[in-house]
């Protein structure tokens, strides 16, 4: 018996009350920083801007503010202003210090909870602020309020001091700065674009809300922030935008649909309260086979959709079958249209407002709330029947949309169907031009998509064969925009790329299946390599985005310049590093190198005049040779590397440069892609001319 509670004390050795850690305060959101914020990468660090931006926002909604600023400071502070009432100072009766304090250093308080201070508010669970304050280094809070301005600093989520009086205001409002911490995120680097395409929505959302955005991020001079309520106001030369609309999500849509042919005229609107849940949604198709579909709960962003678009999506799938049944476009033998026929080419914006709002997470990617479903289902189910019905010509342009889509789905399927059963998506017989690797442990190997076959031959020859494998693509691949999924397969270097990947593609794709966790896209440095690039990213983000989402995708920067002095070789990988090495007067040097082989088969009197002519034309610069001789190879494509270049240039881990594709923001980037690869010339051509300032092209 003895021997027996021996063994039962062996099991528990090690684990008592003491092994027990209490993590007070905002510790857990310093230790595990993930659950409130997302993550800790890029998403997560723009995160802490929309929790400021939303209690801004919130006063907005509830109609005690009309104005907000958000500025990217120098140091990677963001400030953020507003002009609603100014959140409380005085002493809270529960925590004994400042209603200010408590909000920016408790979890879980707000004036969010009981409804009385907002009837309406992106988050109840009164974490944000906190949450954004526990997670900066530094964060400054300036309260303009009652005629008196009181402030408070912080640390790491601990007050510095008590909150104090520093002056007097007219103004009403709240000034947020924090700067995040770099001991929570490992990179600290605001986009711009990102931060304006989520505040452009946010401006759509709220009626009469105007919205400045200022990036005096690169700001060299000396800001005087204390004496200054709106930073737009110092007339600072730096980036900015404004947005201020009144029409809703109509403006939405009609905004995303600016570069697109629409298939009916009219969108559809309607806004309306149903079960004490405000809905409003917004429609148009396009000519187009991708659908996007924007929805928010309370004006947050719902980027995984939630109860609200699933009433959405069923409205609409029954709608549309009832109209067409009832119009004889659906005969009696015929099947119904499927949710992803009715959605084909379409733009939709759905939006809920509701009291008591939950969502699946504090990041708030998914709504929960269960009456969403029935009031957008309701609201807008009635509405899509009026809308139907009174537009007759909107009507059978969508009708016939939704048909020619089905039709292609039968048409898409049988012909994968037809792929399928001979194999060639099963991953039976790799593409001969597959020059694979030998292991096969997916997270240790890599795709090298090259450029031609003289990249590939290079490539083949300078790799590590046990973990590199390379597939050279013949030409430019067909633009996969518009293009449906049987004329798609019909493309050899689709089909090769589709097979070496391993994954399958359309209803039998499983990322599980990726034989390759490196997929590493190296095309030459010109405006063709450029363009396969554009064609390839197009390819993965219309069909493989979750190969994108997961990580997967590279692409390689080769050098553009082999600089070789003596016995001395730089690779140069852009214009401004081969010119730092060089010296301001690189033009009239490659010259000189340019004619270096013909001095060269002069007198020796003439070698030594042009070696001479080449160190005048350095002499000074900061780097100072002790040999003249100078050759400046500019590679125009990888297949002019020989192994060994490539190797130490493009493909060797411990040197090579690699970016990782991302999809920050999906909805721009789709939109891109189709003013870039759709078929309006127009909006290409309108889209070049505006950016071709920006471009960098080698002759």
């Amino acid at each position: 018996m003895a021997k027996k509670d021996n063994k039962k004390d062996d099991k528990t050795e090690g684990y008592g009350a003491e092994d027990i850690v209490v993590l007070e305060g905002l510790e857990p959101v310093r230790k595990r920083p993930g659950m409130y914020i997302g993550s800790t990468g890029p998403e997560g660090l723009h995160h802490l801007v929309w929790e400021i931006f939303d209690n801004s926002r919130d006063e907005a909604m509830g109609g005690f503010a009309d104005h907000i600023e958000v500025v990217l400071l120098p140091g990677n502070r963001v400030r953020v202003v507003d002009n609603g009432r100014g959140i409380p100072t005085d002493i809270h009766s529960k925590t004994k210090v400042s209603a200010l304090e408590t909000i920016m250093t408790t979890l879980h308080a707000g004036g969010k909870f009981e409804g009385k201070s907002y009837k309406v508010s992106g988050g109840l669970h009164g974490v944000g602020a906190s949450v954004v304050n526990a997670l900066s280094v530094f964060t400054e809070v300036r309260v303009h309020r009652a005629g008196g301005i009181h402030m408070q600093q912080y640390e790491r989520g601990k007050r510095v001091a008590p909150v104090k009086k520093v002056g007097t205001t007219k103004f009403n409002g709240t000034i947020v700065t924090f700067e995040p911490d770099t001991q929570i995120f490992k990179e600290i680097n605001f986009n711009w674009n990102q931060i304006v395409n989520h505040l452009r929505q946010q401006a759509y959302l709220v009626k009469g809300l105007k919205i400045d955005i200022i990036d005096a991020s690169g700001y060299e001079g000396k800001l005087k922030l204390d004496d200054v309520v709106y930073m737009r106001d110092l007339g600072l030369e730096v980036p900015s935008t404004s947005f201020y609309f009144d029409g809703g999500l109509v403006s939405l849509v009609r905004f995303y649909n600016q570069h697109q042919k629409p298939v009916h005229k009219n969108i559809c609107y309607v806004e309306k309260e149903a079960d004490e849940v405000t809905v409003e949604v917004a429609f148009q198709y396009i000519d187009d086979i991708s659908s996007r579909e924007l929805a928010f709960a309370n004006n947050i962003y719902n980027p995984e959709g939630g109860t609200h678009v699933t009433g959405f999506r069923t409205a609409l799938t029954r709608r549309i079958n009832d109209y067409a049944r009832k119009g004889n476009y659906i005969k009696e033998n015929e099947e119904n249209f499927t949710a992803d026929d009715v959605r084909e080419g379409l733009t939709s914006a759905i939006s809920v407002k509701l009291r008591e709002i939950q969502f699946e997470g504090q990041t708030k990617g998914k709504l929960g709330s269960v009456e969403a479903r029935g009031a957008v289902e309701k609201v807008f189910g009635e509405a899509l029947a009026l809308f139907l019905e009174e537009n007759p010509d909107d009507a059978r342009s969508i009708i016939n949309k939704v048909i020619l889509a089905l039709r292609a789905r039968k048409a898409a399927k049988a012909a994968k169907d037809s792929v399928l059963r001979k194999g060639a998506l099963e991953g039976l017989t790799l593409p001969g031009k597959l020059a694979d690797c030998q292991s096969n442990k997916a997270e240790d190997s890599e795709l090298f998509i090259v450029e031609g076959d003289s990249a590939g031959g290079s490539s083949k020859q300078g790799r590590d064969r046990k973990t590199q494998a390379i597939l050279p693509l013949k030409g430019k691949i067909l633009n996969v925009e518009r293009a449906r999924l049987d004329r798609m397969l019909e493309s050899n270097e689709i089909k090769s790329l589709v097979i070496a990947l391993g994954v399958g593609i359309g209803d039998v794709f499983d990322l599980s299946k990726l034989r390759y966790h490196k997929i590493i896209i190296a095309t030459d440095a010109d405006v063709d390599g450029a363009h396969i690039r554009a064609l390839l990213l197009t390819l993965f983000y219309r069909y493989f985005k979750q190969v994108i989402e997961g990580g997967f995708i590279y692409i390689a920067q080769p050098p553009l310049y082999k600089i070789k002095k003596g016995k001395e070789i730089t690779y140069a990988y852009s214009d401004e590093e081969k010119i730092a090495f060089l010296g301001k007067d690189v033009s009239l040097l490659e010259v000189a190198e340019e004619g270096q082989d013909e001095a060269q088969e002069g007198t020796e009197e003439e070698q030594e005049e042009q070696e001479e002519k080449a160190n005048q034309l350095i002499r000074g610069s900061a780097v100072k040779l002790k040999s003249p001789k100078i050759s400046l190879q500019r590679y125009k494509g990888l297949g002019e590397m020989n192994p060994e270049e490539l190797w130490e240039t493009t493909m060797d881990p411990k040197s090579r440069i690699l970016k990782q594709v991302t999809i920050d923001d999906a909805v721009d980037a789709d939109k891109v892609f189709d003013v870039l690869m759709g078929e309006d010339v127009a909006a290409r051509k309108s889209f070049i001319q505006s950016n071709a300032k920006m471009a960098n092209v080698d002759a």
